[in-house]
């Protein structure tokens, strides 16, 4: 299983383009959740949610006790059979604000190829907005999710300060787990 932080992956060339990790997958996963691009901490950490006020692991803790070292962190999310990735491969983003992206720089993610590696996932969640508009505009016009359940998550970014980390547990696990289309 792969395990993003290796800090060669992640980088940010001298034109500005950032490039972000593998997915942190198992071959049985059956939850993906999205992200939209890492931001310049966890580029910098080559960590996923690697920012300190960030609420996705105190969130992974809440609902599967996921605790520990970051490697130990994604070895029990595959465990769970969580696979983490991000909807863009690479962009151009002065900062770590997802508004900030530059959409003419935006490249996806081989989501077809993931998928098609990762039979059993059924549901793709999306951390924040921007992920799941990146993911419909880039992703979805190629890809039959027709089996899959889509659904939007509060962003546990720390930029999204109006929902608790608590609140913002609560909805992941009933969005998560919701059995309603």
């Amino acid at each position: 299983m792969p395990v993003a932080s290796d800090k060669n992956y992640a980088k940010e060339s001298n034109l500005g383009v950032s490039t972000g990790f593998p997915p942190v997958a198992s071959s049985d996963a059956r939850i993906l959740l999205l992200g939209s691009m890492p931001g310049q901490q966890s580029l910098k950490a080559g960590q996923y949610y690697a920012h300190p006020q960030n609420a996705f692991w105190p969130i992974m803790q809440s609902l599967f006790g996921v605790r520990g070292s970051y490697t130990a962190r994604c070895r029990q999310l595959a465990a769970h059979r969580i696979a983490l990735w991000d909807v863009l491969r690479e962009t151009v983003r002065p900062g770590s604000l997802d508004a900030d992206i530059r959409m003419d720089t935006a490249a996806a993610n081989d989501f077809q190829g993931f998928l098609a590696a990762h039979t059993e996932i059924d549901v793709i969640g999306f951390n924040g907005k921007k992920a799941e508009s990146l993911f419909r505009r880039f992703c979805l016009p190629s890809l039959d999710v027709r089996s899959l359940r889509l659904v939007g998550l509060p962003s546990s970014s720390p930029a999204y300060a109006s929902i608790s980390c608590e609140d913002k547990c609560v909805l992941w696990q009933q969005r998560l787990f919701c059995q309603n289309r």
